[in-house]
């Protein structure tokens, strides 16, 4: 056989299986060091309305924030929570940041409150894309992603993902992938406005 030819097939063959390699790991998939090697995926914006008959409960979270405060969704119940699973790392959770921080200042008065839950992050880098921001609502530190992990119902298996919690403490709307205003701000609305 000839030596080019060789070269030429193995070439090829080498290119397509780092094709398949690369399609194995997901559009979006976060292994790298900087995020802690989370292989969570980006998510495509998709938004799941769950009715009140089949919601299931949020699971019992609480922990310190960043500011050093202790916080538990189970003191909440009675208000629509939101509830966002983001990372300093996560590049489309400095494009929803501004967004979410609205929702959040336009909703504070009228029984809805906003909880972060920073995830596989360091606290440093964390507290710098909240001053960066201007987040002013609470986040978790979930470092080990403990938090998260509670939340098997209604996995929130992207980062950022949003939920929103009714005023029974149930997971009423599930967001994978970055939000807008315009597409939570009417969520929220519709969750507070449920008896």
């Amino acid at each position: 056989m000839n030596p080019r030819i060789s070269f030429a097939r193995a070439s090829v063959g080498v290119a397509a299986l780092v094709g398949v390699l690369s399609g194995c790991a997901g559009n979006g998939a976060s292994g790298d060091a900087a995020a802690g090697g989370t292989r969570f995926v980006a998510g495509d914006g998709s938004t799941t309305q769950i009715a009140a008959a089949e919601r299931k409960p949020a699971p019992v979270a609480s922990g310190a924030t960043l500011d050093g405060r202790q916080v538990s969704l189970a003191d909440l119940r009675g208000k629509v929570v939101v509830v966002n699973f983001w990372a300093s790392w996560c590049a489309p959770c400095r494009g929803e940041a501004p967004s979410l921080e609205q929702v959040y200042t336009e909703n504070k008065g009228k029984g809805v409150e906003f909880l972060g839950v920073n995830f596989k992050d360091s606290a440093e880098n964390a507290k710098a894309f909240e001053r960066k921001f201007k987040v002013t609502y609470p986040s978790f530190h979930d470092a080990d992603g403990r938090i998260g992990l509670g939340f098997r119902e209604v996995p929130p298996n992207a980062i950022p993902s949003t939920l929103v919690l009714d005023k029974q403490g149930r997971i009423a709307v599930r967001i994978l992938g970055a939000t807008t205003y315009s597409k939570l701000n009417p969520l929220v609305a519709k969750v507070l406005a449920e008896k």
